[in-house]
């Protein structure tokens, strides 16, 4: 059963696990979606996600429990009413304890190597605010505000804006060996908290503590959660 981190007439955030992908992949297999009939709860529609989290990505997801909801929420996020905050890990410890980077981002595709995101003056303004919290053995657990929401926003920004990929990005890091020759089976970045303003109402909050895979590498959770996040999200993309 996914564990429910929020549930309310209008929504529930799910705690997604790391490599279960949202939608089934074309090839089949194991997908989150297909798990939404039994998180109805009671209820005659089964949720509908509003946004996206990469296949690897764990933690907060959000999902509409009626069309009238998923259209609200859809709505916060293009209002920048909705705020996140990101955990991820780093195959390295930058220089610097915090920062901004800003990066237009645009996609690009070949035979060869399929779609990435690339850093590009004329793509989409993106910006993702970052601070250390803890380094391991050579590893580096930061906190990450994405200000804009494009796809692969964090993955890209630590990559080319703090110079350090995140640990086990087969796109854009070394992949899935870790500094010690281990096999690290995802890419290290979890949705931490989330929070969804709702005019009339009380606000969606939900906080994802940090996953077993993360504190395997001698991470602890950080102090303090997700309380009050000062930097709101633009969009409904996927920016992980």
């Amino acid at each position: 059963m996914i564990p429910i981190l929020f549930e309310d007439a209008e929504a529930l955030v799910i705690n997604k696990p790391g490599g279960l992908p949202v939608e089934q992949p074309r090839a089949g297999g194991p997908s989150l979606d297909a798990q939404f009939p039994s998180l109805r709860l009671g209820f005659q529609r089964e949720p509908v996600a509003v946004h996206r989290l990469d296949t690897d990505t764990s933690g907060c997801l959000l999902l509409a429990r009626n069309p009238k909801a998923l259209t609200r929420f859809s709505r916060a996020f293009e209002e920048r009413q909705v705020s996140k905050l990101y955990y991820g890990v780093l195959a390295g410890v930058p220089e610097q304890t915090e920062g901004t980077v800003a990066l237009s981002l645009s996609k690009i595709s070949s035979a060869e190597a399929g779609w990435r995101m690339i850093p590009a003056k004329k793509g989409k303004p993106a910006v993702t605010h970052w601070q250390l919290i803890e380094v391991q053995a050579g590893l580096a657990l930061v906190a990450f505000r994405p200000e804009t929401g494009r796809t692969h926003q964090i993955r890209v920004h630590a990559a080319s804006g703090i110079g350090i990929p995140l640990l086990g990005d087969p796109v854009y890091g070394a992949g899935p060996k870790g500094p010690d020759g281990a096999r690290i089976k995802r890419t290290m970045l979890h949705a931490a908290g989330l929070r969804i303003e709702r005019e009339g109402k009380e606000p969606v909050i939900a906080h994802a503590i940090l996953p077993a895979d993360m504190r395997a590498l001698g991470f602890a959770e950080p102090a303090g959660g997700f309380a009050e996040p000062d930097v709101a999200d633009q969009a409904a993309d996927s920016e992980d």
